[in-house]
Order: C-alpha cells, then structure tokens, then sequence
C-alpha cells in the first residue's frame, strides 16, 4: 500500500476513542484509525498503523545492521527447563510470566525475553574464540502478564520488540559492542523524531552490573522519574540516585532538574550470568573453556511508536515526523463533484505516486472541514490541497502539519518540491 484512496480504507476516523481509555497515545491512534483496542493492553495495529510501525522497524533494522548484527526469528514457545536453569521460571522470581500447558501435561512460557533459548542455541555455534563476536537480533512480540497495563501502547500485555543479543569472548570485547549498540540507539532516535526529547540515563543494572543504559523521552505520560543535567548531558533514574552515584558523576543534587520520562529502550551488560548457567562456552589458545560474555539491547515499537505521538501530537491530533509517517503527502480534493477539479486531482494523485510519492488521497465526498480535521487528526506532514480556487490560480496550497505553515504553490512545481522534502 505505497498510496491509497481514503475512500478504499476501511478505516474511519472517529470522535472519540473508548471510555475506559486515558492515554492520549491511544486515544488519538485509536481516534485516526491506526490502532483497535482489543482489551486492556492489547492493541491491533490496522493498516496506517502497520505503516507506521513497518516504517520505525526499518528504521532500527538499518541500525542494528550497521554494527553487525544478524536478524532472525525465535520460537515464542519457551522450555521451561532451560528457564530453571537460570532460576528465572519460578514466579517469585519473574512474576509477569504467560504460562500454558501441553496436553502431555508439560509446562511452556510465551516469550517475555529470549536470552535462555538464544544463549541455548549459540552452542552449536560457538565452539572458539574465532566464533566470537555475534550478535543476534529479532522482531517479535512478546508477552508480559502486567498487573495493570496502561498507558496506552507505552505499557502492554502484549507487544512487538526487538531485542539484540551480544556474544563476546571478553569484557573489552563487549564493551566495544556495547558502545556501538549506544550509539546506534542515539540514531535511531534521531531518526524517529525524538533525538530532542531523549536522553541517555543511568539505571539500576541489577546483578549484571552497577549501571544499566535506559534511553528515556521526556513526556508527561512517563512513568518514570529522571533527573536530569542538560548542561551536562548527564540523567540519572530516580531508582538509583543516591549521594554515592551522585560522587561517582561529580555532580551536586541541585544541579539536576526532576522530569518524567517513558523508557523507550534500555541495554543491558549481562556478563556471564546466562552463557554460566547454560554452558555457552569457547576454548581458547590454551584450550581452557572460557564462559562467553553476552549483553542484550531492547527496544519496544509500539511503545516508541506511543512515545512519538505524546509528544509532538497538538490539540488537533497526530504529527507525524516524515520518517515514520504512514504517507508523505495527504492530497485533499475539497470539491470531489467538479468534474474538472476532480479529473486534475486524480491525475495529480497518479502523477506523484509514480514519481515514488506515498500518498493518501482524500477523495471522499465529504465537507471541507471534516476533510481538514481529518487530516489534522491523522497527522501526515505534508498537506497537498486542491479546490476551486486551485482551478482558477494554478497553484494549490501546500500545508506542514509539523510546523503550521502553509503556503500557495504552483501546480508545475509540487513534485519537485514534495521530492526534496522527503
């Protein structure tokens, strides 16, 4: 679907989202016909939706690849053995598990995270020091039983995640990945809109180590609390700060301002908490069997996806940045039942969806007004607008969802013009 006629969408805009629905993420997703609350934390994603969220995972592929990892593809079903070997299939311990029953009796997991089956199956693979680095990457959903899933998209019971795994023979081998996974994350934010509004924060690294990396947006609708050092790029989550983390980054409580801020990825050094437990070991020159060194890199679509509408959607509805927008243009016939008006707007929707121009037409005969919320609503960038007087001047009017700004134009120079903004 490179471009579509409104009219063939199934989809309809709507006034209002669900009742029981808060977040303005969902609500504005749901209203402009992206997503279908199925139940509490679980979202369908219909077809400007899918666009959008295909869009941001070829954002992150691109990155992932770019420092060498491979893309595949795990089973959701997960062994319950292999989880009690790394003490993590009791629910005392991971207490948000999605378990089932086999009609033999046998328990299975659905995939909440995949460090037990992946470190498991690099032991065909890994046999020496020569074997190492990998780094192994995936797209899939994932299942967590959250007690109370909210906040839209940005806290679900179910959703899609691409999660990096890292596999090297020492610490310094593992940094350098490390730093390079970083870095990647920090594009790949730049990329999707939000490069202003995130920051790289300090958390609680649990047992792997004294810090992990969370990639915060500051948002309102953020759960979580940082404090924050824009002078000196420094943020620290609420979890960990302390006066000892405080010395250890030679910065005074006062100099840091508190914000709320939604994790939209987070990585982690797991040293050799999992290769340990399943064995995933390499041989080295001496022949002694070494435990490999592993690290995981996270990050969530749909709650990326929700982070970008909280924070640049206006009064009016959605804005999309023109990376990840569904489309790049929302042409509007505002006067469908002028044959003329209507003959040019077609050929003008023709002629820019051969030129490689994704484009939602707005063919619908329907008021001007409703066609101008709608298009506010669903928030594509770039507004192509043709009526009567468009006809009579030569020019159409040419509206930027993102900053407000519109303009006429002459018919003769649009390709030209939507080519270079995309």
């Amino acid at each position: 679907m490179k471009s579509i006629r409104q009219s063939q969408l199934f989809t309809k805009t709507r006034r209002e989202a669900p009742k029981d629905e808060v977040s303005k993420n969902a609500e504005l997703l749901i209203r402009a016909g992206f997503v279908h609350k199925d139940m509490t934390g679980v979202y369908s994603y219909l077809p400007l939706g899918l666009k959008v969220l295909k869009k941001i995972e070829e954002i992150i592929r691109k990155n992932m690849d770019a420092v060498g990892g491979q893309e595949m593809f795990l089973a959701t079903l997960q062994s319950k053995e292999l989880w009690e070997k790394t003490n993590r299939w009791d629910d005392k311990v991971v207490d948000n598990w999605f378990k089932t029953e086999l009609k033999n009796g046998n328990e299975l997991g659905l995939g909440l995270s995949h460090e037990e089956p992946l470190t498991n199956l690099m032991r065909e693979y890994i046999r020496s020091s020569k074997d190492l680095p990998k780094l192994a990457y995936q797209f899939q959903n994932k299942f967590r039983n959250e007690l109370r899933a909210k906040s839209g998209l940005m806290r679900g019971r179910e959703f899609l995640m691409k999660d990096l795994y890292s596999f090297s023979k020492d610490e310094e081998q593992h940094l350098v990945i490390y730093e390079q996974v970083k870095q990647a994350y920090t594009n790949i934010y730049k990329e999707v809109g939000l490069g202003d509004n995130t920051f790289l924060t300090f958390a609680s690294g649990g047992i792997f180590a004294p810090f992990s990396h969370e990639f915060q947006t500051l948002t309102d609708a953020g759960e979580d609390l940082i404090y924050l050092s824009r002078e000196k790029g420094i943020a620290i989550n609420k979890e960990v700060l302390n006066d000892e983390v405080l010395k250890t980054f030679n910065i005074e409580r006062d100099e840091l301002e508190e914000v709320k801020g939604v994790e939209v990825g987070n990585i982690f050094s797991l040293g050799t908490r999992f290769s340990s437990a399943l064995e995933l070991v390499y041989a080295n020159e001496e022949g002694k069997r070494i435990p490999v060194i592993m690290g995981c890199y996270g990050i969530g679509l749909g709650r990326l996806m929700g982070a970008i509408v909280e924070v640049l959607a206006d009064e009016k509805g959605i804005k999309w940045p023109k990376n990840v927008s569904p489309f790049h243009v929302h042409l509007l016939n505002l006067d469908t039942k002028n044959e003329l008006i209507n003959e040019w707007a077609n050929n003008f929707f023709d002629g820019l969806t051969q030129a490689g121009v994704e484009v939602l037409y707005d063919d619908r005969d329907v008021r001007p007004g409703e066609k101008f919320n709608d298009a506010d609503l669903i928030g594509i960038p770039l507004q192509v607008i043709i009526g009567a007087r468009s006809f009579e001047t030569g020019s159409v009017e040419i509206k930027n969802r993102l900053t407000g700004d519109s303009e006429a134009m002459a018919i003769d120079k649009i390709v030209d013009y939507v080519m270079n903004v995309i």
